[in-house]
């Protein structure tokens, strides 16, 4: 399994020794209590493929399964942390999704933050394990959590279908664009569909071009048009998309920073982003966030945060500040 990004903090540890880390993540267990630092030295500092490679080596020498034993010691955000970082990405996304839409209630952001910044193959992935793992279907799953349109910008994201090619129309653009604008800004009441059509469908290049059009004809920025047109779940998910489109790095350092701004922690956002980016393309991430709010994304969440500061820190210190 090759490594999932080339701009993450975390990469193949240099002189990886699978049996040493078994080893030492047994110890980790032993006696009363658990060696918290060791379990971070080892998981925290091996990719994904790595640490898949360490689960088949510990089932193979103690014939148990490491997931099972860490979370029969682990506890509360860090448990949550650790048994992230022993799956695979799609597995942690399937995961996720399912976690957020188990029990009364729906962590629609869950949703948002997974379904729209994936790729088609990265979605594709995701619903083929979400099978495999809970025999369900993740499309009838979100049918099921979800309504109206929201619902729908969902299942279409779901579909895997965006064009994924460099491809610019120009006069597509301009019409697109201009489509957007008569959908929303001018008329009373606002045509969802056609932003779904266009923001679920074309490939990036091409948006982006479109969000230049469309700043000409109606003399606002596509993300200010959005939020005025639009409010809570249906709001959040076409800015989400819009945002991965221009920015994806910075999308996440945004909801990063969200998740520990004000008045307690949104430990779940925080934990689901720094485990999946820390191999994809943390680096980026960091540097968006510090040239978005002014300080390093380490600093914010040791000033933060305790518990989940322990894992979570671990994956920025890897490339330093």
């Amino acid at each position: 399994m090759a490594a999932i990004g080339n701009r993450g903090t975390v990469t193949e540890a240099a002189g990886f020794k699978v049996e040493e880390d078994v080893n030492r993540l047994r110890g980790a267990m032993k006696g009363a209590g658990t060696d918290e630092a060791a379990v971070i030295e080892v998981l925290a500092r091996r990719s994904i493929a790595q640490r898949q490679r360490i689960k088949e080596a510990y089932k193979q020498t103690v014939g148990k399964d490491l997931t099972d034993d860490l979370q029969g010691e682990l506890t509360g955000n860090f448990e949550n942390v650790v048994l992230g970082l022993l799956m695979t990405a799609p597995v942690y996304d399937a995961y996720e999704l399912r976690n957020a839409m188990k029990g009364a209630g729906t962590e629609e952001a869950a949703l948002i933050d997974i379904l729209a910044s994936r790729t088609n193959a990265e979605i594709r992935a995701i619903t083929a394990v979400y099978i495999k793992d809970y025999e369900k279907n993740l499309e009838e799953d979100i049918d099921g959590d979800t309504s109206g349109m929201f619902q729908r910008v969902l299942v279409s994201l779901l579909t895997a279908g965006r064009d994924e090619s460099n491809t610019v129309d120009e006069a597509q653009a301009v019409k697109d664009a201009k489509d957007i604008y008569e959908a929303g800004e001018a008329r009373w009441g606002t045509d969802e569909v056609k932003f779904l059509t266009v923001l679920c469908v074309r490939n990036r290049n091409h948006l982006l071009q479109v969000f230049k059009e469309y700043q000409k004809i109606s003399g606002r920025d596509i993300e200010d048009s959005i939020k005025r047109e639009m409010s809570g779940s249906l709001e959040n998910v076409f800015l989400a998309i819009v945002k991965c489109l221009k920015n994806k790095p910075a999308f996440f350092a945004e909801r990063l920073y969200k998740s520990m701004k004000g008045l307690g922690t949104t430990d779940s956002v925080l934990i689901r982003i720094m485990v999946a980016r820390a191999e994809i393309d943390m680096l980026d991430i960091k540097a968006e966030f510090l040239k978005a709010y002014g300080k390093t994304l380490h600093s914010f969440i040791k000033t933060h945060l305790e518990i989940t500061a322990k894992s979570c820190w671990s994956y920025v210190e890897s490339s330093g500040e």
